[in-house]
């Protein structure tokens, strides 16, 4: 009997412990919570923190929205055409089917964000980072993309057509069936990325790198690599040329040229 009401003293006295601990756990998640919720709520505008937000369906046309934080939400299905988005975080963020047309994302940072479909056509990606994003299927068409980041990027079957990419980055990108048509491509690097079947026709690849360079079927009818750098016979002779074709002093043409069309 003694044993037993020592131990209601004792039982008490740690849960009280114990449930104080609880309690303070709890109202730090709560407030946690709460606090993550109402920044959700916030109105649009620059510098606005949306991260881990899901705001898919936006329409925010025209706005300005330099240096928001998008980072971990969830922007599927939303427009963003026109908006001042300078310098926005939208790393690891859903955007596809989303519309970034005429918009200015100037370095912002697309870095694992997941896009298929996202339409960036006209945008201003000027030094914007796209490392390791995927963003298939995508429209690129017209976009200022000088100095772009798009390493280890999945851009297969995008339209970077009329595009300036004027030294940007693709290393390591998955390219196949791109677009690049009437796009400016000088002193971009491609090295050790996957250009299989893409469209690099009547194009001046002056100071482009294409070491490691998967070529495969890689349309270059046309175009200048007479000072492309890091180019072998083996990719040239599996890429898809015509008599117009210049290639760098040390490679010729293969007798394979001009390849046949073949259907998506």
């Amino acid at each position: 009997m003694e044993d037993c009401q020592r131990l209601q003293v004792r039982v008490p006295s740690l849960g009280a412990k114990a449930v104080r601990r609880l309690t303070e756990s709890l109202i730090v998640l709560v407030m946690g919570a709460g606090a993550a919720a109402a920044k959700c709520q916030d109105a649009p505008g620059p510098g606005v923190d949306w991260s881990g937000c899901s705001k898919a369906r936006l329409v925010l046309t025209g706005e300005d929205l330099t240096g928001t934080i998008f980072q971990r939400s969830l922007l599927t299905l939303s427009d963003f055409a026109s908006s001042k988005m300078a310098g926005a975080n939208l790393s690891e963020t859903e955007v596809s089917r989303t519309r970034f047309e005429g918009a200015d994302l100037s370095r912002a940072d697309f870095t694992k964000a997941l896009g298929w479909r996202a339409n960036f056509g006209q945008a201003n990606l000027n030094g914007a980072a796209f490392v390791s994003a995927d963003m298939s299927r995508s429209n690129f068409a017209q976009v200022k993309a000088a100095g772009a980041n798009f390493t280890k990027a999945e851009l297969n079957r995008s339209d970077f057509s009329g595009a300036d990419l004027t030294r940007a980055s693709l290393t390591k990108a998955e390219l196949a069936r791109v677009l690049f048509q009437s796009s400016k491509i000088s002193g971009a690097d491609f090295s050790y990325s996957n250009l299989s079947r893409a469209r690099l026709d009547g194009l001046d690849l002056q100071g482009v790198n294409f070491t490691g360079t998967y070529l495969f079927l890689t349309q270059i009818g046309g175009s200048d690599l007479s000072k492309a750098t890091g180019l072998t016979q083996a990719q040239v002779d599996i890429a898809c040329g015509t008599a117009q074709t210049k290639l760098p002093p040390g490679l010729a043409q293969p007798k394979s040229w001009p390849c046949k069309e073949e259907e998506d």
